[in-house]
């Protein structure tokens, strides 16, 4: 009986290994998110600790989650994502910044996470990003010779900017929830983010001067421009996102439309450039919405399989498994501060983005309030520094195996090549690299509030 209940606690650990061991093979991962979640929910019912009626609500949380209407977002991200790719407009950005940086080692995958950068501000939505940097950029970086493990890495990481840099569909939720000021919660992600992408351009480059192997050069292998067509060349490649931001972004901003508006004002946008460039022809435009209706799907499968995962996760007990993990205490001001990120971390290993927002918002922000951290951050800047570090700190989530939904996105999307293996390995270092801003963030808060406090009063 002993030996019973103990294997019955372990439940939740053992589902956690099989999807580890299944993620190793070359089966797809909605069908292991899926398939896990099925089979553990009957071994639960049969133990006692599902109940039957409970299968009702996998369908009522996939149901729940198209309800969103902010999720209508991600549909037109990736057709906009299609018709930058078709139409060559991402495809000039990147090899502007390529010449630009074409002498530094590392060209390419720092192009990449610049452009990153810049597109965040127009995909604002984490898997449509990854999605379309994954087509647009993995396939040359591979040609020419980057190791995979660190051309996935470095798509997948800077790809996750998207939830840091405005307009982000995460930091929207939590403004909501907490009830702050928008524009201050976007003002206050700015530097941050910025902060985090120049942390992923410094570790790129160190290693590719110390490891070339893993990025070789392109020096040398195009032929010197002048600097008449060097400049038409960025023109061409720079002002059409440029554009595009102004028209996503810069309508978000005015308060003239919501994330999902200015999504489709982006499609409009992108339209309109493609046809402009007269690089929009019935064809293109076909082929866009065919492979656009066949990510949609691949992506919505992969993020209803991964939310029957996590229910029946936590119904079988994962989440006091890791509460027991994190263990209890009376602890306050910065011991508080060390557990929660420490808490948000661990959760990225077996929830989604947003269920962890749903946990650790209601029940940690109130704490988080009234707590009193003397001269090093003022009272009024508390709540605002606090979504700052939850933010900094769920990009580890959507990087850390097996749950990280950027990896599933990516192997969705990226060559059959490449296997999972190399994409998790590719991101081990960039999940270092965003524990070590959430160190900086919470060490210098005026990183994250210098400038809301430049353009607010609150």
């Amino acid at each position: 009986m002993i030996e019973t209940n103990i294997l019955l606690e372990l439940l939740p650990v053992l589902m956690f290994v099989l999807l580890a061991v299944l993620m190793l093979t070359a089966l797809p991962v909605a069908f292991n998110l899926g398939g896990l979640a099925v089979l553990f929910a009957a071994i639960g019912w049969f133990f006692g600790l599902f109940q039957f009626v409970e299968y009702y609500n996998l369908v009522a949380r996939i149901w729940r989650a198209s309800e969103n209407l902010a999720l209508i977002a991600i549909p037109c991200f990736i057709f906009m994502g299609m018709m930058l790719e078709r139409s060559e407009i991402a495809k000039d950005l990147l090899h502007a910044l390529q010449t630009l940086l074409r002498r530094v080692p590392g060209g390419l995958a720092l192009s990449i996470t610049l452009m990153s950068t810049v597109m965040a501000a127009i995909t604002g939505i984490v898997g449509a990003s990854v999605v379309m940097m994954t087509i647009i950029a993995l396939p040359t970086m591979l040609r020419l010779g980057y190791h995979p493990a660190f051309a996935t890495g470095t798509i997948a990481a800077s790809s996750s900017l998207v939830i840091l840099i405005p307009p982000s569909i995460l930091l929207v939720f939590m403004s909501d929830m907490l009830g702050i000021s928008e524009g201050v919660l976007f003002a206050s992600a700015l530097f941050p983010g910025l902060t985090l992408s120049a942390l992923y351009l410094v570790y790129i480059l160190g290693v590719s001067i110390m490891l070339p192997k893993l990025a070789p050069p392109t020096a040398g292998r195009e032929v010197e421009l002048p600097v008449s067509e060097m400049a038409q060349l960025c023109a061409k490649g720079i002002i059409p996102p440029v554009i595009l931001i102004a028209m996503v972004l810069g309508s978000v901003f005015a308060g003239v439309t919501t994330i999902t508006e200015s999504a489709a004002i982006g499609v409009l946008g992108t339209v309109i450039i493609a046809g402009v460039r007269g690089r929009l022809t019935l064809s293109v435009f076909n082929d866009c919405l065919q492979r656009s209706a066949l990510m949609i799907g691949m992506i919505f499968l992969l993020f209803g399989a991964a939310m029957c995962f996590s229910y029946t996760f936590r119904i079988l007990g994962g989440d006091e498994i890791v509460t027991q993990l994190i263990g209890v205490g009376r602890l306050e001001g910065w011991e508080i501060m060390v557990v929660l990120m420490a808490t948000i971390f661990l959760m990225g290993f077996f929830f989604d983005v947003l269920e962890i927002i749903l946990v650790v918002v209601p029940v940690f922000a109130p704490i988080v309030g009234v707590l009193d951290f003397g001269s090093h951050v003022a009272k009024e800047d508390v709540i605002y520094w606090f979504s700052m570090l939850v933010a900094v700190n769920l990009q580890t989530s959507f990087l850390t195996p097996p749950m990280g939904i950027a990896l599933f996105y990516m192997k969705s999307a990226a060559p059959k090549e490449v296997k999972m293996q190399q994409i998790y390995l590719g991101v081990i270092p960039f999940v270092v690299l965003q524990l070590i801003c959430v160190g900086l963030v919470m060490g210098f808060p005026d990183l994250a509030m210098w400038l809301p406090h430049k353009l607010f009063d609150y």
